[in-house]
């Protein structure tokens, strides 16, 4: 449908004001930050050439959000046919990832014959398939987009009527994050943005680099979004994931002008805090859009378990993060004491046991929990850290979550949360 002249005058503002907010975003989203000493020089070496191109993807990004915007399409469209426009653009991404597994599962075939026949049509699937969706994809990122800025506004981030500041996100291959810790304990030193689908023979390579030639422990870690403007969000086909995951990166976005924001990168406790207090926005606004827009889709209720009673001889099943808590534990003990051999092979002890029981883990290491240790919404890789409870003490004391978010939000050092706590026990 051609675009009115009412239109352009109602939405072309907004769309200047996205441009302008991506500007000004930019110099703050940087996913590294500038460190000047001898080993991160030495880090760089070893990662070479193979840094991720954020100018790059940056402008093709702003490019095609910019479009998106000036078009406005999902405004064409009531909310029945929005919420189905995301679950057929999320379908024929699932179509799209089964091709793909099909055509890589054709190349260990031993019937080379019969995948020759079949590899042509497979391709020319593939390839209309994923023409298909770079057809849809800006507009299903949009109404995502403004289902997300919904539910912010129902929380009061508003400015002029509009959320703010605005939902902007693009699904895309993300680079992957070489994190480095110190081996005598767990914090990151530095975070380096890597190309995105380096094969695990090359990550070993660089990995195994650090370790030796630095000594330092490393490992690389795939990401599920990242704080640009727009933010990069991982295609997925789970619909809730990519609602939270969107909620998770706006949450950065709205910290970055912030004491809390401005100060990420300022000690290890502040990109914990910072880190928690997204993963804790996420889970609300990615409920409150999933019961409004998508209510078959939102997550199930975990049975009551408090009065049941079952006698088993069956031992009990597996805890993840139960494991993954009591290992940091006793490696954060063993570091205390300067017993850094020990808790290397402690850790890859308990990584066989987590492999044992399924879950994939390549490596495990103080660079681990260096990056997962950030993420103290819930008990696991934090281990006894006290972050995460005292976070959700003082947003269960707080009205609403934008009040818990402006209280949050003037954090400028680790004391300052602490005083936050002790003002919540004062008053319960």
């Amino acid at each position: 449908m051609p675009m009115t002249l009412l239109h352009v005058r109602r939405w072309g503002w907004r769309a200047l004001a996205y441009l302008f907010l991506i500007a000004l975003f930019v110099p703050f989203v940087a996913p590294e930050w500038p460190a000047f000493a001898d080993d991160f020089y030495q880090i760089n070496a070893v990662v070479g050439l193979r840094r991720f191109d954020f100018l790059v993807w940056e402008a093709q990004a702003i490019w095609q959000k910019g479009q998106a915007m000036l078009a406005n399409d999902q405004a064409y469209l009531d909310e029945a046919a929005q919420r189905q426009v995301v679950l057929d653009y999320l379908t024929l991404l699932a179509e799209a990832g089964q091709l793909t597994a099909v055509l890589n599962a054709m190349y260990v075939n031993d019937d080379h014959e019969a995948a020759a026949a079949d590899l042509p049509a497979l391709q020319a699937e593939l390839a209309q398939k994923r023409a298909e969706l770079a057809r849809w994809q800006p507009l299903a990122e949009a109404i995502v987009q403004d289902q997300v800025a919904w539910a912010l506004q129902q929380e009061g981030f508003t400015l002029l009527g509009q959320t703010w500041p605005p939902v902007l996100m693009h699904m895309t291959p993300l680079p992957l994050l070489l994190v480095v810790s110190p081996r005598d304990r767990v914090e990151s030193l530095y975070q380096v943005s890597l190309q995105h689908g380096l094969t695990t023979p090359l990550l070993e390579e660089m990995e195994t680099a650090v370790f030796t030639d630095i000594n330092l422990s490393a490992l690389v870690v795939p990401i599920g979004g990242m704080g640009t403007y727009p933010a990069m969000i991982m295609e997925t086909t789970n619909l809730p994931w990519l609602v939270e995951v969107t909620a998770h990166e706006w949450t950065h976005h709205w910290l970055t002008l912030r004491p809390l924001g401005v100060r990420y990168a300022q000690d290890p406790s502040m990109r914990i805090i910072n880190e928690t207090v997204a993963s804790m926005v996420d889970v609300e606004i990615r409920d409150s859009v999933l019961a409004r827009f998508y209510p078959d889709h939102l997550p199930a209720a975990a049975p009551p378990t408090a009065n049941a009673v079952t006698v088993t001889d069956a031992p009990p099943p597996f805890d993840f993060r139960v494991e993954m808590a009591q290992t940091r534990v006793r490696v954060d003990e063993l570091l205390a004491a300067g017993q850094i051999e020990t808790a290397e092979a402690y850790m890859a002890e308990r990584r066989d046991l987590f492999v044992a029981n399924g879950y994939g883990l390549r490596k495990l290491n103080q660079a681990y929990f260096a990056f997962y240790g950030a993420y103290a919404a819930q008990p696991g890789a934090t281990g006894e850290d006290p972050i995460g409870p005292m976070l959700r003490a003082i947003r269960d004391h707080s009205p609403s979550l934008r009040a818990f978010l402006q209280q949050v939000g003037q954090i400028k050092q680790y004391e300052d949360l602490l005083a936050l706590y002790a003002a919540v026990q004062r008053e319960t």
